[in-house]
């Protein structure tokens, strides 16, 4: 049967067009194969021409009230059938805030941890054992949602190869600044609420994917940006040992996990922000500050975080606050002390990083150390001796592209390459870079920049953004590339092999995959800038 009906589209990737809402056709299908019996009670899905969607299903309690920067809780059960054919709320993020997340016109809220699942519609629940992909939102911890990239996850799905799935988790100061210092017996505060989210999402998956046609023991986990973060971080956490059989992380922050006396720090300056001191104001008790997280408007704690993480580039050049912490417990170590040991997950992993990451990151969204003082001062912690070296790797630094591929390394792609070195000595690894970049970006001194690869790879190509990019050609290219990443993507996880043309990596060849209007393969790329940067940051 078929009908029409008028919908909000989700966002993409952060960016919007002005049509945000369109008539869209629907075929409903039978009412029976849209219900689902999930932890919680029944669901009834939506089935939209080629796919069926369930979405908003609460994967935990609801972390509002006493629950505020407390671990998620068992999902809260209902009566009757529940209508999951919209997304559930978004986490509560700034509109307009350091990075582009969603509109104004999407609900957000405290109440945002929902998972959202996307089949095809020839495949049901009587398929049984199709590999699943759970895609992590980026968005730097402070914005995104499942209603980005990963809320279509069409181009996936209707391969009728595998059952896909995106979620929502905490974000800002409600899930990533550690405020466990100010803990109280009468209203205690957990650390990582983020990454315990993104635990808690996994459980639910491996207990309810049955339901909708997926294997839950053939899960890969994949994710860009922060998503990528969250991926390298999930390999070192205890807690998700056994969620997910194969990984993915594109362009992660590897390193962006910080000590706790760090995660403190960041602690402190926050509640200074939101009580707004001035010089001499008496630093905040414990009492206080455990009143003032847990009774203030989620919209200012979010304010809040916006300030703390503009300002920490300038006070700590290198890091971005909004990151889990190691604390000892629920993450013992960070990703790649773990990924050293032995002591991360065991799974295949695919990892890579664009040509040029550091490109876009310019005025209020700049967080790398791009500056000449920001280089100056991530120099002052290098050693010495390897000041020529890095120099002699990135030559007429501070200059503007140089300082732009500096920085992009520093953050992004050396801690990729020290990811995949390591952990091929335990685990398969296939590493790539992705060098596709439209004429006008090249034009714009932009290139293969962080998150272009994602237009391609989830085949929004079509998008007013996308086609902005591509307005002076190129578009076949980035769409080509995006065809062969979803196929690698796609055998992955479906088959845990890929293609003999993308060799598996190891540190004596580091033979890895450039994605380009033709791909290939080259050994040990940059060798140079890797040889600086382990001069560089002996300790990473």
């Amino acid at each position: 049967m078929v009908s029409w009906q008028w919908q909000a589209r989700p966002a993409i990737g952060g960016y919007r067009s002005k049509h945000e809402e369109s008539w869209q056709k629907v075929t409903i299908a039978a009412e029976h194969e849209l219900e689902v019996r999930v932890t919680g009670g029944m669901i009834r899905g939506i089935q939209e021409e080629r796919f069926r969607a369930w979405r908003g299903i609460p994967y935990a309690a609801p972390p509002v009230g006493s629950r505020r920067f407390r671990s998620p809780l068992p999902v809260v059960g209902w009566s009757g059938i529940r209508d999951c054919s919209r997304f559930g709320k978004v986490a509560t993020q700034a509109y307009h805030g350091q990075f582009r997340g969603v509109g104004p016109g999407i609900p957000s809220g405290e109440d945002c941890l929902t998972v959202n699942v996307l089949t095809s519609a020839d495949v049901g629940a009587s398929a049984g054992g199709l590999p699943v992909m759970v895609f992590i939102h980026g968005g730097g911890y402070s914005a995104g949602s499942s209603q980005d990239f990963a809320g279509q996850g069409e181009g996936f799905v209707q391969s009728g190869r595998v059952v896909y799935l995106s979620f929502n988790y905490r974000l800002g100061a409600l899930g990533y600044l550690d405020f466990t210092r100010y803990s109280t017996p009468q209203r205690p505060i957990d650390s990582n609420l983020g990454l315990r989210d993104q635990v808690a999402a996994l459980e639910w998956v491996r207990d309810n994917i049955a339901a909708f046609g997926g294997d839950a023991g053939n899960v890969t986990v994949f994710g860009e940006s922060a998503g990528g973060n969250a991926v390298t971080t999930l390999l070192a956490t205890p807690s998700a040992d056994g969620l997910f059989a194969r990984a993915i992380a594109q362009s992660a922050p590897v390193n962006a996990v910080y000590a706790p006396e760090q995660a403190a720090a960041w602690a402190t300056e926050f509640i200074s922000i939101l009580r707004n001191d001035g010089d001499g104001d008496e630093p905040a008790g414990e009492a206080e500050a455990n009143t003032l997280l847990t009774t203030t408007e989620a919209t200012d704690l979010v304010t809040a975080a916006l300030t703390l993480q503009i300002r920490t580039p300038e006070s700590r050049p290198g890091t971005f606050c909004l990151a889990p912490v190691v604390d000892g417990a629920f993450l013992p170590q960070r990703p790649l002390a773990a990924l050293r040991s032995g002591a991360a997950h065991r799974v295949p992993l695919i990892i890579g990083t664009n040509a040029h990451e550091g490109s876009i990151f310019r005025g209020r969204v700049d967080i790398l150390p791009k500056s000449v003082g920001r280089i100056r001062t991530v120099f002052r912690q290098a050693p010495k001796k390897s000041h020529a070296i890095m120099q002699a790797a990135y030559p007429g630094l501070p200059d503007k592209r140089q300082a732009s591929d500096f920085a992009g390394d520093y953050g992004f792609w050396f801690p990729s390459v020290m990811a995949a070195d390591l952990h091929s000595r335990f685990a398969p690894v296939h590493a790539y870079r992705f060098d596709v970049a439209p004429r006008l970006m090249h034009l714009l001194g932009l290139d293969a920049t962080h998150g272009v690869e994602m237009f391609a790879l989830f085949d929004q190509t079509k998008i007013p953004i996308a086609r902005a990019m591509t307005a002076l050609g190129g578009r076949a290219t980035l769409e080509g590339a995006g065809n062969r990443m979803r196929r690698y993507w796609l055998d992955f996880a479906t088959k845990g092999v890929l293609p003999e043309s993308w060799p598996a990596y190891t540190e004596d060849a580091r033979r890895t995959l450039i994605i380009d209007e033709v791909d290939q393969i080259e050994s040990d790329p940059h060798r140079e800038r890797r040889l600086a940067w382990e001069a560089f940051l002996p300790e990473i």
